[in-house]
Protein backbone atom coordinates (compact mmCIF):
# COMPACT_ATOMS: atom_id res chain seq x y z
CA UNK A 1 0.00 0.00 0.00
CA UNK A 2 0.84 3.28 -0.86
CA UNK A 3 0.03 6.42 1.59
CA UNK A 4 -0.65 10.06 0.29
CA UNK A 5 0.38 11.92 3.49
CA UNK A 6 0.06 12.02 7.45
CA UNK A 7 -0.75 14.68 9.67
CA UNK A 8 0.30 14.32 13.12
CA UNK A 9 -1.78 17.53 14.31
CA UNK A 10 -5.29 17.08 12.46
CA UNK A 11 -8.39 19.29 14.04
CA UNK A 12 -10.59 18.86 10.67
CA UNK A 13 -11.08 15.23 10.46
CA UNK A 14 -12.79 14.66 13.70
CA UNK A 15 -12.54 15.59 17.27
CA UNK A 16 -9.77 16.84 19.20
CA UNK A 17 -6.42 16.83 17.68
CA UNK A 18 -5.85 13.44 15.35
CA UNK A 19 -3.40 11.43 13.67
CA UNK A 20 -4.36 11.10 10.00
CA UNK A 21 -3.32 8.73 7.76
CA UNK A 22 -4.06 9.64 3.78
CA UNK A 23 -4.08 6.32 1.93
CA UNK A 24 -3.04 6.29 -1.70
CA UNK A 25 -6.09 4.45 -4.50
CA UNK A 26 -9.48 5.32 -4.62
CA UNK A 27 -11.97 4.05 -7.19
CA UNK A 28 -15.03 5.55 -6.50
CA UNK A 29 -13.65 8.68 -8.22
CA UNK A 30 -15.98 11.29 -6.78
CA UNK A 31 -16.82 14.46 -8.80
CA UNK A 32 -14.86 16.80 -6.68
CA UNK A 33 -13.05 15.57 -4.20
CA UNK A 34 -10.51 17.60 -2.61
CA UNK A 35 -8.09 14.77 -2.54
CA UNK A 36 -8.24 13.48 -6.34
CA UNK A 37 -4.31 12.82 -6.29
CA UNK A 38 -4.58 10.14 -4.11
CA UNK A 39 -7.02 8.19 -6.27
CA UNK A 40 -3.73 6.49 -8.05
CA UNK A 41 -2.76 3.50 -6.06
CA UNK A 42 1.14 4.42 -7.01
CA UNK A 43 0.70 8.00 -5.95
CA UNK A 44 2.69 8.85 -3.01
CA UNK A 45 4.97 6.80 -0.86
CA UNK A 46 5.33 3.27 0.07
CA UNK A 47 3.99 2.34 3.33
CA UNK A 48 6.54 0.60 5.36
CA UNK A 49 6.70 -0.58 9.15
CA UNK A 50 8.93 2.53 9.47
CA UNK A 51 5.65 4.55 8.44
CA UNK A 52 3.90 2.38 10.94
CA UNK A 53 6.63 3.44 13.63
CA UNK A 54 5.91 6.92 12.66
CA UNK A 55 2.18 6.92 13.23
CA UNK A 56 2.58 5.21 16.20
CA UNK A 57 4.98 7.63 17.84
CA UNK A 58 3.06 10.51 16.86
CA UNK A 59 -0.35 9.26 18.66
CA UNK A 60 1.45 8.60 21.77
CA UNK A 61 0.65 12.87 23.43
CA UNK A 62 -2.09 12.64 25.59
CA UNK A 63 -3.05 15.82 24.18
CA UNK A 64 -3.65 13.58 20.31
CA UNK A 65 -7.29 12.28 20.71
CA UNK A 66 -6.88 9.53 17.99
CA UNK A 67 -6.53 8.28 14.30
CA UNK A 68 -8.23 8.87 11.38
CA UNK A 69 -8.32 7.00 8.18
CA UNK A 70 -8.90 8.70 4.85
CA UNK A 71 -7.44 8.65 1.63
CA UNK A 72 -7.73 7.52 -1.56
CA UNK A 73 -10.03 4.96 -0.03
CA UNK A 74 -8.76 2.99 3.50
CA UNK A 75 -11.48 0.13 2.64
CA UNK A 76 -10.51 -0.47 -1.18
CA UNK A 77 -9.19 -4.07 -0.67
CA UNK A 78 -5.88 -3.42 -1.91
CA UNK A 79 -5.38 -1.49 1.57
CA UNK A 80 -8.02 -3.28 4.21
CA UNK A 81 -4.86 -5.33 5.01
CA UNK A 82 -2.02 -2.98 5.73
CA UNK A 83 -5.21 -0.46 7.77
CA UNK A 84 -5.89 -3.73 9.25
CA UNK A 85 -2.54 -4.25 10.70
CA UNK A 86 -2.18 -0.76 11.99
CA UNK A 87 -5.48 -0.46 13.55
CA UNK A 88 -5.11 -3.63 15.18
CA UNK A 89 -1.82 -1.87 16.59
CA UNK A 90 -3.63 1.06 17.83
CA UNK A 91 -5.99 -0.80 19.54
CA UNK A 92 -3.40 -2.80 21.57
CA UNK A 93 -0.91 -0.21 22.15
CA UNK A 94 -3.05 2.60 22.90
CA UNK A 95 -6.88 1.70 23.79
CA UNK A 96 -8.09 4.54 25.20
CA UNK A 97 -7.51 6.68 21.74
CA UNK A 98 -10.62 6.39 19.18
CA UNK A 99 -10.44 5.52 15.28
CA UNK A 100 -12.05 7.08 12.85
CA UNK A 101 -12.28 5.93 9.59
CA UNK A 102 -14.02 7.91 6.19
CA UNK A 103 -14.87 5.53 3.27
CA UNK A 104 -17.04 6.26 -0.25
CA UNK A 105 -18.49 2.46 1.14
CA UNK A 106 -21.69 2.77 2.37
CA UNK A 107 -22.17 1.23 5.52
CA UNK A 108 -24.73 -0.89 5.05
CA UNK A 109 -24.68 -2.37 1.39
CA UNK A 110 -21.41 -2.80 1.30
CA UNK A 111 -19.19 -3.18 4.48
CA UNK A 112 -21.75 -5.09 6.90
CA UNK A 113 -21.21 -9.17 6.01
CA UNK A 114 -18.17 -8.24 3.81
CA UNK A 115 -15.18 -9.88 3.64
CA UNK A 116 -13.51 -10.91 6.83
CA UNK A 117 -10.52 -8.11 7.11
CA UNK A 118 -13.69 -5.41 6.55
CA UNK A 119 -16.00 -6.92 9.21
CA UNK A 120 -12.09 -7.44 11.91
CA UNK A 121 -11.72 -3.38 10.86
CA UNK A 122 -15.52 -2.26 11.68
CA UNK A 123 -14.93 -4.33 14.87
CA UNK A 124 -12.47 -2.10 15.32
CA UNK A 125 -12.99 1.52 14.29
CA UNK A 126 -15.18 3.60 16.47
CA UNK A 127 -16.87 6.27 13.82
CA UNK A 128 -17.27 5.43 9.88
CA UNK A 129 -18.11 8.46 8.09
CA UNK A 130 -19.43 6.65 4.82
CA UNK A 131 -20.92 7.19 1.66
CA UNK A 132 -19.32 8.67 -1.40
CA UNK A 133 -18.56 13.01 -1.54
CA UNK A 134 -21.73 13.90 -3.54
CA UNK A 135 -20.69 17.54 -4.90
CA UNK A 136 -24.47 18.80 -5.32
CA UNK A 137 -24.89 18.09 -1.77
CA UNK A 138 -21.88 20.05 -0.21
CA UNK A 139 -22.14 21.17 2.76
CA UNK A 140 -19.19 23.53 4.45
CA UNK A 141 -21.22 23.52 7.82
CA UNK A 142 -21.30 20.09 8.79
CA UNK A 143 -19.15 18.76 11.39
CA UNK A 144 -16.28 16.23 10.09
CA UNK A 145 -18.17 15.46 6.85
CA UNK A 146 -18.00 17.33 3.34
CA UNK A 147 -21.37 16.30 1.88
CA UNK A 148 -25.68 16.06 3.30
CA UNK A 149 -24.92 12.03 2.37
CA UNK A 150 -22.72 11.36 4.29
CA UNK A 151 -23.04 9.99 7.70
CA UNK A 152 -21.17 9.92 11.38
CA UNK A 153 -21.94 6.14 12.15
CA UNK A 154 -21.06 5.14 15.84
CA UNK A 155 -20.13 1.70 14.59
CA UNK A 156 -19.56 -0.28 18.12
CA UNK A 157 -23.42 0.89 18.91
CA UNK A 158 -24.48 -0.01 15.45
CA UNK A 159 -22.79 -3.85 15.89
CA UNK A 160 -24.22 -3.96 19.49
CA UNK A 161 -27.54 -3.21 18.58
CA UNK A 162 -28.26 -4.76 15.20
CA UNK A 163 -28.98 -1.10 13.54
CA UNK A 164 -27.31 2.06 12.35
CA UNK A 165 -26.70 4.09 15.04
CA UNK A 166 -25.88 7.65 13.84
CA UNK A 167 -24.06 10.53 16.10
Amino acid sequence: MNYATIKKTDVANGPGIRVSLFVSGCTHRCKGCFNSEAWDFDYGRPYTPETEEEILEALAPGHIRGLSLLGGEPMEPENRGTVLSLVKTVRLRYPQKDIWCYTGYHYENDLLGGPEEVTQLLSLIDVLVDGEFIEEQKNLRLAFRGSENQRLIDVQESLRQGRTVCL
